[in-house]
């Protein structure tokens, strides 16, 4: 039986009344938000959780990944192959929760938009210590059109966000919840995607069944869907295939794989605005570019019709089969690992002065 994401994704009536209402924290000194289930400091403790996005009614759905060591890229023998996607290598990595779901506008519009303070203030509700903290992450500016491009907002993925965009919604999301979350590396999504298996898809090889799995060229009726409509893969991640690409942390290097042949928690720290990493392949995408091992690298063409002068670092306008899911390591980064390793990107990101 297929999930059903429109009641998962908000919190019982009552629930939300709580986050919305009661004050979670104990101290000013305490910003974390209490969510019992997200409480864990061993792989053996994790279990599934809903991040509540406080003062609204909805939360992130996360799903908890065991850690382990896989083989990282696709045999030669692998149909549609393509030379980035090798040589195959050991690849470690630590536990983590990833998202069940690709982040939904009206989660995504949450951060955009204010939503929550906008609530938060009109009821007259004091400010938490995770609110003062929320004030200082940055928004994106107004976009000159409607982003979803008439395709459906709500429930739908959130799309054509730069990966600046899609870091700085996580870096929101961490100062909200007191808990820290991140885009997953390159190395984490192909993991979380093939879910223990290593055939082309994680439902084998066949490309026939991908009707059943995910939302492409031939079956998407040229748009994105709701998500969480199609069978999850082995692990529980709904639209690992297909929908919307997702953004990954990592630089878009051809022969990193060939770099580092056996690597524990690898990333390509990226230090140009272009290529960056999508997984997944998306709505408007061929069978073979939602294989688990393909990789797909961004481009100064997928802004280009941005009218704007110089052009937004929050919108990437010709992307409109890009969006993202969101991770939380099990074992939270020291601030220095943070600086110099997860939270690492170049060049900054600033929006013009006006």
């Amino acid at each position: 039986m297929l999930s059903t994401p429109q009641s998962r994704l908000f919190l019982p009536t009552a629930a939300a009344l709580c986050v919305a209402f009661a004050p979670l924290f104990a101290t000013a000194d305490n910003a974390v938000l209490e969510v019992p289930d997200a409480v864990a400091t061993t792989e053996a403790e994790m279990k599934p959780y809903a991040e509540p996005i406080e003062h609204t009614e909805l939360a992130i759905e996360m799903v908890p990944i065991k850690g382990g060591t896989f083989t990282m890229g696709t045999p030669e023998s692998e149909a549609d192959r393509n030379e980035d996607e090798g040589p195959q290598r050991e690849v470690t990595v630590d536990p983590f929760w990833m998202g069940k779901y690709e982040i939904t506008w009206d989660q995504y519009d949450v951060w955009s938009e204010q939503m929550d303070q906008r609530r938060r203030q009109m009821l007259s509700i004091p400010a938490t210590p995770r609110d003062e903290l929320v004030d200082g992450i940055s928004k994106p500016t107004e976009p000159y059109t409607d982003m979803s491009f008439g395709m459906g907002k709500e429930r739908y993925p959130a799309i054509s966000m730069t990966q600046h965009a899609a870091r700085t919604f996580c870096k929101w999301l961490s100062a909200k919840t007191g808990r820290y979350y991140r885009l997953p590396t390159e190395a984490e999504w192909e993991y979380a995607a093939r879910a223990g298996t290593q055939t082309a898809y994680s439902f084998g090889d066949d490309p026939d069944q991908l009707d059943d799995y995910a939302w492409y060229f031939d079956n998407s009726e040229d748009a994105y869907h709701e998500v969480g409509q199609k069978k999850p893969n082995p692990w529980g991640l709904y639209d690992m295939h297909g929908n919307v690409a997702e953004w990954v942390l990592d630089q878009y290097v051809a022969d990193f794989y060939s770099q580092n042949p056996k690597i524990k928690n690898p990333l390509a720290i990226p230090s140009t605005l272009y290529p960056r990493i999508v997984r997944g392949g998306g709505w408007d995408d061929d069978p073979d570019m939602l294989r688990s091992g393909v990789r797909e690298g961004s481009s100064e063409e997928w802004k280009e019709q941005d009218p704007q002068l110089p052009q937004s670092i929050w919108y990437l306008t010709d992307a409109q089969g890009v969006g993202f899911r969101v991770v939380r390591p099990l074992v939270e980064p020291t601030a220095d690992e943070k600086a110099n390793k997860w939270d690492k990107t170049a060049p900054v990101q600033l929006d013009p002065e006006e």
